[in-house]
């Protein structure tokens, strides 16, 4: 257990049933704080009892958005902070709901799909004084930190020639799922895609040019110019696209970063960053509206762009991936 706060923090907790939401309750026992509630609509969230099983828990969030107010109104265990795990397209209204009764948000990314959500919420962050914060864990990774401070430290008018390549195969659940509607996703560059294009441009600097050559909905590609990096990019679910060496080794991921032809490798350290980015925010620390603008603007340009084909700056494994 970590102590980050003086004082016992309590939190609710939306999203409950999804593939996230144990990482955030770990975070929140870890930090030594509480879920006094939580929400979703699916019921089978027993998991919750390998953490807070006194917790309260609602399917419905009218009855959810009711507890809160009675909590803050009593003044009886009110909620300092939401903790939102829902589907992205839910994430605007579940942020609103968090400030309106009182508490902090901490969301998972992406914050919200569209730029201008952003600036919305920023509105209703000084009407009430609450905070919104993102989690942002790869900026937390010891390994890109050093990066970081290593480019950092670098020639200053060097651009570095990056490659970056993400396959995560997925089955046909995926696209009956809110994950497969882009309405609600963001499409696949936001679902996978958007924690890396915060940490390149977050260590190589802002985005000047984004250029995309395939968009579809299984995969896409393209080509980001950053203040100090040439990045191709390659992210797709579909496990036809895995290097023949993968699939000969029965692994469906892939990720790879090569930076200057060198591989970079962070694949260790990643079990206890939500851990880490909770400890940051109840530290006084946390990332913002700020930091998340960048990465939003990002992957709403790719999934509006009209795509360009194999024209230009591409990633090397469009050469071999034909269209489908």
């Amino acid at each position: 257990m970590t102590d980050t706060n003086s004082r016992i923090s309590n939190f609710a907790l939306i999203g409950a049933a999804g593939y996230i939401a144990p990482r955030h309750m770990k975070a929140i026992k870890d930090t030594g704080n509480r879920l006094i509630t939580a929400l979703d609509k699916y019921d089978g969230v027993g998991i919750i009892d390998s953490y807070f099983p006194e917790a309260d828990f609602f399917t419905e969030p009218e009855r959810f958005d009711r507890h809160l107010d009675k909590l803050r109104r009593k003044g009886d265990h009110c909620i300092d902070f939401v903790s939102i795990c829902s589907p992205n397209y839910l994430h605007d209204a579940h942020i609103r709901l968090a400030l309106r009764n009182g508490a902090d948000a901490i969301c998972e990314k992406p914050l919200v799909l569209n730029p201008w959500n952003v600036d919305a919420l920023a509105e209703i962050e000084k009407e009430t004084g609450k905070r919104i914060f993102t989690i942002l864990q790869l900026r937390l990774h010891p390994a890109i930190i050093a990066l970081k401070q290593k480019i950092e430290n670098g020639p200053a008018d060097k651009i570095y020639d990056i490659d970056l390549s993400y396959i995560t195969s997925r089955g046909r659940w995926y696209f009956i799922s809110w994950k497969g509607d882009k309405e609600k996703s963001g499409g696949i560059a936001t679902n996978i895609g958007v924690h890396f294009f915060d940490m390149l441009s977050w260590i190589f600097g802002d985005v000047l040019q984004n250029t995309v050559n395939i968009l579809d909905h299984d995969k896409a590609a393209g080509f980001l110019q950053l203040r100090k990096a040439r990045v191709r990019w390659f992210l797709s679910i579909n496990e036809a696209t895995l290097p023949e060496f993968v699939r000969k080794t029965g692994k469906r991921t892939f990720r790879s970063l090569t930076i200057e032809g060198e591989e970079f490798e962070f694949s260790e350290g990643f079990t206890d960053l939500h851990t880490r980015s909770y400890e940051d925010i109840l530290s006084g620390g946390g990332f913002g509206l700020s930091d998340a603008r960048q990465s939003i603007n990002t992957v709403f340009n790719i999934r509006n762009a009209e795509p360009t084909g194999l024209t230009g700056e591409y990633h090397p494994f469009l050469k071999t991936i034909q269209k489908k």
